[in-house]
């Protein structure tokens, strides 16, 4: 592909933000205007001695507290990503904050009802609270692991537009063509395509959840490993640990800022300025073939 020709991932980034955003702005409405009218629909057909204002007033506040909790799972589904590899030990921690985070929406819907009741001249009454909160929370937990599944599905989508680095696998007969345990090559699978990087090419690499940033000619393809790991497997001759979240490949590195703090500022040959903290820096400067 023409290297000046924009990828469809390109020209989605500067609308990717909105898009997020809208998407949840989106769904809160549809929701909270389709449900709250079902609702009085129901009201209606049973005769129900209910003001019309009050199935709005339940459905707009549990709707708003959905998209007020929205990045907090968004915040921990990226700390802590949910794939087919570690759901069993990331499950019981899912749990844990799905209660969490059922009881901030249940607190913040009681109080958005409380104040609109309180403005209309009524009395809203949530209830006993330990017969209540179970049964709120049996309803929450299902949207929880709805909105989960579908921001990991979106993460994907994304990846797969971007391409996704994996090591190569040894071959089931004969010697590997690279080295398995100082890979020459990565693989990255992009949409329907698959191709090959030198890990010369590798520009550096920054820690990101459980997966790690490869950095190659200005794009960035996740490989699913930890920084540590990833360090094993690099040359050490070319490449080193400037940072907790970043490696650089020595050849990148246009030079060095020494900061007051201690730390240092690399400058990368692509304009690119990463952080190099004090741990790192003298032998970094060895490295790179300075004084420290």
């Amino acid at each position: 592909m023409n290297a000046s020709t924009p990828t469809a991932y390109e020209r989605f980034l500067p609308w990717k933000r909105w898009f997020e955003i809208g998407y949840w702005v989106a769904v809160t409405l549809f929701n909270a205007i389709a449900n709250s009218t079902t609702m009085w629909l129901d009201i209606q057909r049973a005769h129900l001695d209910t003001a019309p204002w009050e199935p709005v007033v339940w459905e707009w506040s549990s709707g708003l507290m959905w998209l007020a909790l929205a990045w907090p799972l968004v915040w921990f589904t990226r700390r802590h990503p949910l794939h087919w590899g570690a759901w069993r030990r990331e499950l019981p921690r899912y749990l844990a904050f799905s209660v969490a985070f059922s009881l901030a929406h249940v607190l913040g819907m009681v109080v958005l009802r409380e104040l609109a009741y309180h403005w209309m001249g009524r009395h809203y009454d949530f209830g006993n609270w330990l017969v209540e909160f179970p049964y709120e929370y049996l309803k929450d937990v299902r949207s929880f692991f709805m909105m989960v599944a579908l921001v990991e599905l979106y993460r994907l989508l994304l990846r797969r537009m971007q391409g996704e680095a994996s090591m190569l696998s040894a071959p089931d007969e004969g010697p590997p063509l690279d080295p398995v345990e100082r890979p020459e090559r990565f693989l990255v699978r992009k949409l329907n395509r698959e191709f090959l990087i030198a890990a010369a090419d590798i520009e550096w690499l920054q820690a990101s959840g459980n997966y790690v940033n490869l950095r190659v000619r200005g794009h960035d393809y996740p490989l699913r490993s930890t920084i540590g790991g990833i360090e094993d497997k690099l040359d050490p001759a070319h490449f080193a640990r400037i940072q907790r979240s970043y490696i650089v490949n020595l050849d990148q590195i246009a030079s060095i800022e020494p900061l007051d703090t201690g730390d240092a500022r690399v400058h990368m040959k692509d304009d690119t300025r990463l952080p190099c903290s004090r741990t790192y820096r003298a032998n970094l400067r060895q490295r790179f073939g300075q004084e420290g």
